[in-house]
């Protein structure tokens, strides 16, 4: 898959990675899309490595995307702790 789609699904994966987790959150959109990006890496490698399976097949799959959201709800929770939901304050 080229650059454009994995910034396309890593957008869609964080938004709903972000509906299916309650709680607010810090970042904005920018931060959305790189957890996003970073979460279908994140899950393509785990499926690899713990299923032994090519879960990153292409824009269409169904496992491309279920990695996705997975791995982008990983990396939200993660975020979510380090940053411990601190927002700022204009």
């Amino acid at each position: 898959m080229g650059i454009i789609a994995w910034i396309v699904i890593g957008l869609l994966a964080g938004l709903i990675a972000k509906a299916l987790m309650p709680g607010r959150d810090p970042g904005g959109l920018i931060i959305t899309m790189l957890i996003g990006i970073a979460g279908g890496l994140l899950g393509g490698w785990l499926g690899k490595v713990l299923f032994g399976v090519d879960s990153i097949d292409g824009f269409f799959e169904l496992s491309t995307w279920i990695a996705a959201i997975v791995g982008s709800m990983i990396l939200l929770a993660l975020y979510r702790l380090f940053t411990g939901g601190r927002t700022r304050h204009a």
